[in-house]
């Protein structure tokens, strides 16, 4: 016999009842009561499953050797990353199994997607260094997600602790587009590309689990800021468009670089 609700929403404690499909969470009414609510919310879950999509896509095509695919869908899926939380948010649709299912497609998508793209690239050739070197970058990307899980509510929104996993994945995916694109600067078969690679890769990794701080620009959403501000924006997208996968691993190389400037000025004050 179903359990039957003590009012909207609300269960008894014996809920799981053989084999069924549901997700039951406690959550905090305005009363400051406990309460356990059937279901999920939908509209933020089927973009987290869009990104985590993006991220099995581009493992495929990555081990298919259809890089660029692999590149664009790790591009998607950062942009699906960035929408799912603002649309949360924006519906009152927050919960725990919405934050842990994020994490868990993010883990995909940036930690190993990005890696197995590395891997395929050219790193394979390094045989089990470089192996090794994409492994470090996927574990960190989890230690990565799994502390941000742990503090969250207690560190500063305006800070990011550690380059953000999608910042990290697209460091890595532009740094192959722009070596596909010229590949009379990168040789793939020369053991010195190969080992610039592996070195990217732990570098890129070690940031992310990093006490760097980084501006999150969270709390500019809602901001007014000067007219003029708009200039340089525009002045950097259009120098992006003249050659785009160089112009996004430039803008994404001084992000990482800034963080170390962010922390040394807060440290000060």
């Amino acid at each position: 016999m179903r359990n039957t609700p003590k009012n909207d929403g609300d269960y008894s404690d014996d809920t799981h009842d053989g084999l069924t499909f549901e997700v039951i969470e406690e959550e905090d009414t305005n009363e400051g009561e406990k309460v356990k609510r059937r279901g999920i919310y939908l509209w933020p879950n089927l973009i987290t499953t869009a990104a985590l999509l993006s991220g099995f896509y581009s493992i495929v095509a990555s081990m298919d050797g259809h890089y660029l695919h692999a590149i664009y869908a790790i591009f998607i899926a950062a942009l699906l990353d960035g929408l799912d939380g603002r649309v949360a948010r924006a519906i009152g649709a927050q919960s725990p199994f919405g934050e842990q299912f994020d994490s868990l497609s993010d883990l995909i998508a940036f930690g190993v997607a990005p890696a197995i793209l590395m891997y395929s690239w050219d790193l394979h050739e390094l045989g089990r260094i470089g192996l090794a070197c994409c492994f470090v970058y996927t574990a960190c990307g989890a230690f990565r997600l799994a502390r941000f899980n742990v503090q969250i509510g207690t560190v500063d929104k305006r800070y990011f602790i550690g380059i953000a996993s999608p910042l990290a994945a697209i460091l890595v995916i532009c740094l192959v587009w722009v070596s596909k694109d010229y590949p009379e600067l990168f040789t793939l078969k020369e053991r010195t590309t190969q080992i610039f690679y592996a070195v990217i890769m732990v570098v890129v990794g070690l940031l992310m689990i990093s006490n760097v701080k980084y501006y999150s620009f969270k709390q500019m959403d809602r901001k007014r800021v000067p007219f003029i501000f708009m200039l340089p924006v525009v002045l950097i997208l259009a120098a992006m468009t003249y050659n785009i996968p160089v112009g996004i691993l430039i803008v994404c190389s001084l992000y990482a670089l800034s963080g170390f400037v962010t922390t040394f000025l807060a440290r000060r004050h």
